[in-house]
């Protein structure tokens, strides 16, 4: 049996990495989709975990292949993408897969999958909310967290594109709204 298909989009900073490792804790036989990327890891990500570093150069070749199920260049020679074998898999294992990707790659996923896929859109209270989490987070540069903010803005105009949306204003309950989303998704 395969497994079903659960993403998490939102906003850079939105909380959207919290509420999946929370998730993943909570029974659902569910597992991580490990991102590919051409950035450099942030912090203390790790290869395979976090997710999958490779060069531009790499990133452009997979593409070309068409090993991806969605990617996008996000900024300049900075891809993030879905490997299909990931998808595969998890999935053929019989366990649900979770994604943390971004807004449009988010929808390419839903778009491909269908009904098999509950799209969850993270959104943060508001502009400067974000704003305030990104300077906290303190892993970007002042340039970068103003280009964040530039981005969420688009993004936050896709949200009603997507099955539900959950504002992240109180940490604990949009756990339970998205424990709630899944429990129903899953059950159906």
């Amino acid at each position: 049996m395969s497994g079903k298909l659960i993403i998490f989009s939102a906003p850079s900073g939105a909380g959207k990495s919290t509420l999946v490792h929370y998730l993943l804790t909570c029974g659902f036989n569910m597992e991580f989709s490990v991102s590919a990327t051409s950035r450099a890891p942030r912090g203390a990500e790790k290869e395979g975990i976090d997710y999958y570093y490779l060069t531009p150069d790499e990133f452009r070749q997979k593409i070309n292949n068409q090993e991806f199920l969605e990617y996008e260049e996000v900024y300049l020679n900075t891809y993030y993408g879905t490997l299909r074998s990931e998808v595969e898999r998890i999935t053929q294992a019989g366990k649900n897969i979770v994604f943390d990707v971004d807004v449009v790659g988010g929808l390419n996923i839903k778009k491909e999958f269908g009904n098999r896929a509950l799209a969850l859109f993270i959104a943060p209270p508001s502009v400067a909310e974000l704003q305030r989490r990104l300077n906290n987070r303190a892993t970007d540069s002042p340039e970068m967290i103003k280009k964040r903010i530039g981005k969420a803005e688009l993004e936050m105009t896709y949200a009603s594109d997507f099955d539900l949306v959950i504002v992240n204003d109180d940490l604990e309950k949009a756990k339970m709204d998205a424990e709630k989303a899944i429990r129903e998704f899953l059950n159906k």
